[in-house]
């Protein structure tokens, strides 16, 4: 039987059949959903722009939400600051460019990260974030659990190959 043999047909718009739709989750609780709550808040210029500061004596961040077991950071980066070689601990995380173009060097190279990229890392996870650019940039961090550790580490030479 073929889907033109069948009885049943859908008529007018399904997502309208609330029913058969699950509710929308209140907080993110997988990867996925992380990653989509970054893109959300990343659309939403006009919530966070206004908001962004830039200080040239150190980089300058803001707690821009927090959730049952997570936190959403706003970071600034002027052209030359970086964050230093560390892990988060315990924490996963997404990170998204919001403007500009930062740059992920980890023992495996360097990344170039523009507006739009994102980040995906697991607990443990070793890198340093830098704006090697002329312009200063933004980024959205989410910590799942929140951010309690940010261990540093001493640099380590990382390969001069760029990834993609």
């Amino acid at each position: 039987m073929n889907s033109s043999d069948s009885d049943l047909q859908i008529a007018g718009d399904l997502l309208e059949v609330r029913h058969l739709l699950r509710p929308a989750p209140e907080h993110p609780a997988t990867v996925a959903e992380f990653v989509g709550l970054a893109r959300t808040i990343a659309a939403d210029r006009d919530r966070w722009a206004p908001l962004v500061q830039y200080d040239a004596t150190a980089r300058w961040y803001h707690r821009l939400r927090v959730g049952p077991g997570y936190e959403v950071w706003l970071l600034s980066w002027v052209p030359g600051q970086g964050s230093g070689l560390h892990d988060h601990g315990p924490s996963s995380g997404v990170l998204t460019v919001l403007d500009g173009e930062l740059t992920e060097r980890t023992e495996r190279g360097k990344r170039s990260l523009s507006a739009g990229a994102q980040r995906v890392f697991a607990p443990g996870y070793l890198h340093e974030v830098v704006n090697d650019s002329l312009e200063p940039a933004v980024s959205l961090h989410i910590y799942y659990p929140g951010l309690t550790d940010m261990p540093m580490h001493a640099a380590q030479c990382a390969p001069a190959a760029a990834t993609a």
